[in-house]
């Protein structure tokens, strides 16, 4: 028996087919665009990103033969964008990307109308631009049209599943992320719609992680050669689906995926709603997994940044790995220098995320003289987002969640040195998988739960997770960073008065 795990993340979608051991067969892979500008603009045409979808999902079932043994698919999907979709589920305007900051005044007035603390504690969300009900508040305002006319008001995790063919369903983990969730009664909070005159119309049904809700559309199971018999299960935003994937069953592991973004989530048997996790901008919201919680320390730019440099500064290493059929990537971080870089960078180039969530920060990179090269600047773009998790890493455990080891799954856990760089600076075992993409096997496994191949998520867990290999600290290196990183912990604090007067002066 074969399960699909579909992944659709800010900048790419994967479609992995696995049999039910973990093992997989054969994988789609599609990139697309975010569109921005120097104002926190940050949308994507939701229609393109399902056409690539697709795209991705018939390259992955057509290099497999196995396409009768396929039997269910589930999802993993980037959090807090939003947009407007009709009844059949077609989008009525742009995806408005959860790093879009444009919507920053409509959390000012959700704060001034509950209290940040107050609808941090009813929702696990405290208001902030990132939030999909805040968006939700801005696309009314900016997109009238396109507000009067909607069906919905969707996530890509609904506006995805109504395309596989289900009718508009979204699942705990990203209902309990939008800050209009309450996490005492489960439900869409009343008095939170009421008070801005949002319908509960607009939301789609709420269902746990892992419940059928629909068989394949019977057009789209023709274009990709399946059957009209697939079940398609709700899935899970792409963090606790990548903590399923990865195993992160509030055992003191964590999970740090490393794709658009870098992200470090942890799971948790009790909701943390205290004052720490709140001034951190730490979310409390469900866990894939019954019975748990999760929360996740976030850095906007994390794979992105490394984009950035490729588009910008990596034309060589571009043209080279096309001569030699090798991916651009990979030739940059070949050459990595072998010792801690003698520059710093400050990877707040879309504001900082957690634990300041500082939207007027920007980007640095200090310590340059005429001896630096590129490829120095490279390995410490790596090492600064290391040094994030670092702190995120501390402030986590001020707040009652403690981290001992972690996990690392997405594109930043093929590079070998990126992974000894992790594993020095923040002085803890890291562990790879088999499968290094852990939101597609978490979907995957809750498409396995849902048709009843594992008793439980768990079960399913321990049948198809499997630790590739593991780094430990160099202690040569650790003390190295351990110096570097008391260093980095100055360039925020120090840049922070003249970056908000940067700001100030673009206005």
């Amino acid at each position: 028996m074969k399960l699909i795990g579909l992944d659709v993340g800010t900048t790419g979608c994967k479609a992995v087919v696995f049999d039910e051991d973990g093992t997989e067969y054969s994988r789609g892979f599609r990139e697309y665009d975010i569109v921005t500008d120097e104002n926190g603009k940050a949308e994507q045409d939701p229609e393109e990103v399902w056409r690539l979808c697709r795209e991705a999902l018939t390259h992955a079932v057509g290099s497999t033969e196995h396409r009768s043994d396929i039997a269910a698919i589930s999802i993993s999907v980037q959090g807090d964008a939003i947009m407007a979709v009709d009844v059949d589920g077609n989008a009525l305007c742009p995806a408005q990307l959860g790093m879009d900051y444009r919507p920053v005044e409509y959390a000012r007035l959700c704060a001034e109308r509950f209290g940040d603390y107050e609808l941090f504690h009813r929702t696990g969300m405290r208001p902030h631009a990132l939030n999909s009900f805040v968006k939700l508040l801005w696309l009314r305002d900016h997109y009238p049209d396109a507000y009067r006319r909607a069906a919905k008001i969707v996530t890509y995790a609904d506006f995805i599943l109504a395309k596989l063919g289900a009718a508009f369903f979204i699942d705990l983990t990203m209902a309990s992320r939008t800050m209009a969730f309450n996490l005492d009664t489960r439900t869409w909070d009343a008095g939170i719609l009421s008070e801005f005159n949002v319908s509960e119309s607009l939301f789609s049904e709420v269902v746990p992680s892992g419940t059928p809700v629909g068989t394949l559309d019977p057009e789209l199971a023709r274009e990709l050669g399946l059957s009209e018999k697939i079940v398609i299960v709700a899935g899970a935003h792409d963090q606790p689906a990548g903590g399923v994937g990865a195993g992160v069953v509030g055992d003191g592991t964590a999970l740090v995926s490393t794709g658009t973004a870098e992200v470090l989530s942890a799971a948790f048997a009790e909701p943390a709603l205290g004052r720490k996790m709140y001034s951190c901008y730490y979310p409390c919201y469900i866990h894939a997994i019954p019975g748990q919680f999760f929360t996740f320390a976030l850095n906007h730019v994390g794979g992105l940044l490394l984009r950035w440099y490729r588009d910008n500064f990596g034309g060589v290493e571009i043209a080279d790995a096309q001569a030699r059929g090798l991916d651009p990537y990979d030739v940059i971080l070949s050459k990595l220098p072998p010792r801690p870089s003698r520059i710093m960078v400050l990877p707040h180039f879309n504001g900082s995320g957690t634990p300041w969530c500082d939207m007027d920060s920007l980007g640095a990179i200090v310590g340059l003289s005429l001896s630096s090269t590129r490829h120095e600047i490279v390995r410490a773009i790596l090492e600064s987002q290391t040094y994030e998790l670092k702190i995120n890493l501390r402030e986590l455990a001020a707040s009652g969640v403690s981290i001992k080891s972690l996990v690392a799954s997405g594109g930043g856990a093929r590079s070998t040195e990126w992974l000894r760089i992790k594993s020095s600076v923040l002085n803890m075992p890291v562990r790879t998988l088999r499968t290094r993409e852990a939101a597609s096997l978490g979907a995957a496994i809750l498409a396995g739960f849902g048709i009843g191949l594992f008793p439980s998520i768990e079960d399913g867990i321990n049948r198809l997770v499997h630790v590739d290999r593991v780094y430990e600290p160099d202690p040569e290196t650790v003390e190295a960073y351990e110096a570097r990183f008391r260093s980095y912990e100055q360039i925020y604090p120090t840049l922070k008065p003249l970056n908000t007067q940067l700001r100030k002066g673009d206005e």
